[in-house]
């Protein structure tokens, strides 16, 4: 049986990649595996609860769970361009390709800052978005 190749492009099975942070099962290490897990849940919906959890508390206001788990676009793929990681802060820059309700493709291009606190990585915000 062939096994599925993780939504985030890290080229590994999703069985060993992200999908045991998207079912509570282990929580990422890094702020770049947090990124790679926070896309998958993205593409592929209905992961809102793992989204909003994520999220940093300062930076949830108007955020729910039900609305996160709506897959808004048809999200393609992730390249992650650079990563940084000192202590319990941590940086990465990538670029997500989707196609709108309208058939067009488009890249979210964004720098975005993660925090770690008491072990968990959350995603805090974005230094730089760019979408083309």
């Amino acid at each position: 049986m062939k096994q599925l190749i993780c939504r985030c492009d890290s080229g590994k099975p999703f069985e060993h990649c992200c999908k045991p942070f998207l079912n509570g099962d282990a929580k990422p290490k890094t702020a770049k595996q947090l990124m790679r897990s926070r896309f998958s849940a993205y593409a592929l919906g209905g992961c809102g609860n793992y989204l909003l959890g994520t999220w940093h508390p300062l930076n949830r206001q108007g955020l729910n769970a039900g609305e996160l788990s709506l897959r808004q676009v048809n999200w393609q793929g992730l390249e992650i361009i650079d990563s940084d990681q000192q202590g319990d802060k941590g940086v990465v820059e990538f670029k997500a390709t989707y196609v709108d309700n309208e058939g067009e493709t488009f890249v979210h291009h964004e720098l975005s800052t993660f925090l770690r606190e008491k072990g968990f990585w959350y995603y805090v915000g974005e230094l730089q978005k760019h979408s083309s």
